[in-house]
């Protein structure tokens, strides 16, 4: 009876979803050479973080010796990525990562996760957001993780994770995805900053997010919407170019400085472009503390082959678990959506 029972028990830890949703791992790091840590949080419901991120990862990795975590919100029945579903099991990886690079959206994850989170906050880890991360958490106000929430009334922690640490909280659209494309102008004050060697015209396809980033945001580029889905598409008459990309500080809970770099955009498809695909590289090593490795021409090939979705409200693929992106050569996504 006991030797069935071990058996049974087994059998459910290596059929079990927890199992199939390790993280997912590229490790591009040089035997007898500190590596650079970096975790990858993707759990948005619209813009394709968990392609967007793993493609960014690989990058890292294979070009740059960089050990890049990748972590994906799950169907926690199935071990399944889906997108947005306030489950991410291994966030513990950030215990010793050098760098959080965070894609989120509206995220309510349980104590276990969430707490590592907090934990990497508190110690001053350096934070990259991207797009929808300046609503990366929506939490009930009765949880002990209130304070993250984007709308989170407290003065103390005034608007959440987005305002207090990347500078800004959901403020609203400003240009119509798919129909008005967005054009980040790098200000000219800006353009010796390290994230910006190299780039010069950064065009995204993803629709205007109207920001006022808190004052102490360095801008490095201003978005400024137009009218068509081309990088010479007409400028909207009627938008004012904002903030769009910036830098700042926070301080932990102990007042260690912390690096951080925000922009609204990075959807699946806006990774495509060379100018702001070299934006993100860059972004990740001054975010590190090693500027004086970015040159104009880092590699920022795409590693394997890279086909994103077109992003938009329930259009994911959902079928594939972590490990089948696992390697420099699988498609990045490997599936098509699920019925």
């Amino acid at each position: 009876m006991r030797s069935w029972i071990l058996t049974g028990l087994l059998a459910l830890t290596l059929t079990s979803p927890a199992s199939a949703a390790k993280p997912l791992v590229y490790d591009g790091s040089v035997d007898g050479k500190k590596s650079s840590h970096i975790v990858f949080l993707a759990g948005d419901h619209e813009y394709r973080s968990e392609e967007t991120l793993p493609a960014l990862a690989r990058i890292m990795a294979k070009h740059h010796q960089c050990k890049c975590t990748v972590l994906f919100s799950i169907d926690k029945e199935t071990g399944e990525i889906f997108p947005g579903s306030s489950y991410m099991p291994g966030t513990e990886a950030l215990n010793d990562a050098d760098l959080m690079v965070i894609f989120l959206r509206f995220q309510d994850f349980p104590a276990e996760q969430m707490q590592p989170i907090v934990d990497y906050l508190e110690r001053g880890g350096p934070v990259i957001g991207l797009r929808t991360s300046t609503h990366a958490f929506k939490i009930p106000e009765d949880s002990q993780f209130a304070r993250f929430d984007y709308r989170y009334p407290g003065k103390e922690f005034f608007n959440g994770f987005g305002r207090q640490i990347l500078g800004e909280t959901w403020a609203g659209h400003y240009g119509k995805n798919h129909v008005m494309s967005t054009r980040l102008n790098v200000r000219p004050e800006a353009k010796n900053h390290p994230i910006l060697r190299g780039v010069e015209r950064p065009w995204v396809e993803s629709g205007g997010y109207w920001t006022e980033p808190m004052a102490d945001a360095n801008v490095l580029a201003n978005a400024q919407p137009l009218n068509g889905m081309t990088p010479d598409s007409p400028i909207a008459e009627d938008k004012d170019p904002c903030p769009g990309a910036w830098t700042r500080t926070y301080r932990s809970a102990k007042g260690k400085p912390a690096r951080v770099f925000t922009t609204t955009y990075g959807a699946s498809e806006d990774l495509q472009n060379d100018d702001f695909r070299r934006m993100m590289v860059n972004a990740c090593f001054w975010a590190l503390g090693r500027e004086k490795e970015v040159t104009p021409t880092l590699n920022i090939d795409f590693v394997g082959p890279y086909q994103p979705t077109t992003f938009g409200q329930n259009k994911d693929r959902r079928r594939a678990k972590p490990e089948a992106l696992a390697g420099w050569d699988t498609l990045i996504f490997p599936t098509e959506k699920k019925d």
